[in-house]
């Protein structure tokens, strides 16, 4: 892919991100034979495009990290992205449904490490060791593609829905957590919607980090220290509406909870 069209389909899903517009996906007509390897050329320009504007990268986040998924979509690995600071949502805040398309929230558990992690042969263990705490997440996601419909090579060029993110400020050990166990529960109004476990992430989030790592180094980059990582989501993604009041409950990780306003 010449750089003319990167540039020009980076600035296709930029666009509809800033205007909170939908458009078709990029496979439909625009270039329909999309790899995954040019996808992610046009992510790191639409990373660059916004890096230009002055945002900056928060940390990144993973995606597709149901096994169920990652069969369904025919893949061996899931994908990642990036979450900037225009995307984070401080606790207990009220979100507008105006500053998205079509949200929907997925609960996460996030990673801090304490060292970089950087090789091909990551193992869970390896990763537990680097990590200085683990913390309840949720991730907003919004894809740019009418009805969230979009192929693989689609989603990881819109940058993996990333639309926004909540990172709770209760820092756990993560040796004192049985994170691939631990359960989550999300409440609407009181009502539960949807309930997972920590395994739901490639069997154990740990793996998810481990996955990343892996991903980078191909490229010849390593997942940094001190940054929050966003290792998936632990229930099938739930759409939000004006006036929800969201309760997520992480059991020992903790809880977050907003409301949404229009």
């Amino acid at each position: 892919m010449e750089s003319v069209q990167v540039k020009k389909l980076a600035n296709y899903v930029h666009q509809a991100e800033k205007e909170k517009r939908v458009i078709t996906k990029i496979t439909s007509d625009l270039y329909p034979t999309l790899s995954i390897e040019e996808a992610y050329l046009i992510q790191e320009q639409l990373v660059t495009n916004k890096e230009n504007e002055g945002l900056k990268i928060i940390g990144p986040k993973m995606g597709i990290t149901s096994k169920a998924k990652m069969k369904q979509m025919n893949v061996d690995n899931p994908i990642y992205g990036f979450v900037f600071d225009s995307m984070v949502i401080e606790e207990e805040e009220q979100i507008s449904l105006s500053d998205y398309i079509h949200p929907k929230i997925e609960p996460e558990i996030g990673f801090i490490l304490k060292e970089d992690l950087y090789g091909k042969d990551i193992s869970i263990e390896e990763v537990l060791r680097k990590t200085k705490y683990v913390f309840p997440a949720i991730e907003v996601i919004d894809s740019r593609y009418e009805n969230f419909n979009f192929t693989l090579p689609d989603v990881i060029a819109d940058n993996t829905s990333a639309a926004g993110a909540l990172f709770g400020y209760k820092m756990s050990d993560p040796t004192s957590l049985s994170l691939d166990v631990l359960g989550v529960s999300i409440k609407i109004n009181g009502e539960t919607k949807a309930f997972g476990t920590g395994a739901a992430v490639l069997g154990h989030p740990a793996e998810s980090v481990a996955r990343l790592a892996q991903m980078l180094y191909k490229k010849g980059k390593a997942v940094k220290a001190n940054q929050p990582i966003l290792t998936g989501g632990m229930t099938e993604a739930i759409r939000i509406n004006a006036g929800d009041f969201v309760h997520v409950d992480y059991g020992q990780l903790g809880h977050l909870s907003f409301s949404v306003t229009p």
